[in-house]
């Protein structure tokens, strides 16, 4: 039986969650998990549910029926194929943790994601993403080219059909035109446990403020410097004794697991934007599960 996720946002009222239930069963689909959240601040609905449809109703038929419904209750509204992998093009400088990670995570089949292209200022990690054999694009920014690398950069990702980019590291700030362009289809990882610490050094804050819980922050990338709505976030504890150099070091982990798992959100379409918030439902069941174990 096919797989099907229903995602739905639209001004919280009385019957919505009947609709949905009601038309699905309907049509021959049968729920196996459901989120919902109403924001009692905002006024918004959020809700995500999943199904099988026992039946054969297939995607485009219940994507077309179901517009009765968006239109009464005035839902932004869309069906996916559980099946289906979204495809994304992550970016990275230097600093190659988040890269590699997320390497071994697609290859075994951990995130629902197809790794279209690899994009970086550097030339450092070419062979490892050849080696994936997923193309890899060296688009070096200066402030002189930096409109020229960017429509590189999209080009790239409208040629792959990329749904979302990742920054895994990648240490170039993105215009304002481009924020806009794909806006709530950017994720990047900030070295830092968001709203403090921000900037280029983070670790070295903490280490100067003598913190004792040091953290990552993956958040949507908007024009406006790491204030993007914030996804996902961790910490890990260290101690007076510990150098800035072990902050770096420990922070590496929070990092990948940190982006992964904001990932793993945005594909299984559970992350969705609320103002400079986001709402973020758990995990279905059975969608940590990996095609193979190493």
């Amino acid at each position: 039986m096919t797989r099907y996720c229903l995602t739905v946002t639209c001004p919280s009222t009385r019957g919505i969650v009947a609709a949905i239930s009601a038309f699905l069963a309907d049509r021959g689909c049968n729920i196996t998990d459901s989120s919902q959240f109403d924001d009692m601040e905002t006024g918004n609905f959020f809700m995500r549910v999943s199904c099988t449809s026992e039946t054969g109703t297939d995607l485009a038929t219940l994507q077309a029926e179901f517009a009765g419904i968006a239109e009464r209750f005035g839902m932004a509204f869309a069906f996916h194929d559980e099946a289906w992998k979204m495809k994304v093009v992550i970016m990275v400088s230097r600093f190659g943790h988040c890269l590699n990670d997320l390497l071994y995570r697609w290859r075994i089949g951990a995130l629902p994601i197809d790794i279209v292209a690899v994009i970086s200022n550097h030339m450092d990690y070419q062979k490892v993403v050849v080696n994936h054999d997923i193309p890899f694009h060296c688009i070096r920014v200066t402030k002189e080219n930096k409109p020229r690398a960017e429509a590189q950069i999209m080009a790239v990702v409208e040629e792959t059909g990329a749904e979302l980019i990742v920054l895994a590291r990648y240490m170039q700030i993105l215009s304002d035109e481009m924020c806009r362009k794909m806006s709530g289809r950017i994720i990047n990882i900030h070295h830092s446990f968001l709203p403090s610490f921000k900037g280029a050094n983070p670790y070295k804050q903490a280490f100067e403020r003598g913190v004792k819980l040091i953290g990552a922050t993956a958040h949507y990338v908007t024009a406006e410097l790491d204030e993007g709505p914030i996804i996902e976030q961790d910490i890990v504890r260290i101690t007076h004794a510990q150098s800035a150099e072990d902050y770096v070091s420990l922070g590496r982990d929070t990092e990948a697991q940190v982006l992964a798992r904001a990932i793993h959100a945005h594909a299984h379409h559970r992350s969705f934007l609320n103002g400079n918030k986001t709402v973020v439902f758990p995990a279905s069941p059975g969608s940590y599960s990996s095609e193979r174990m190493g």
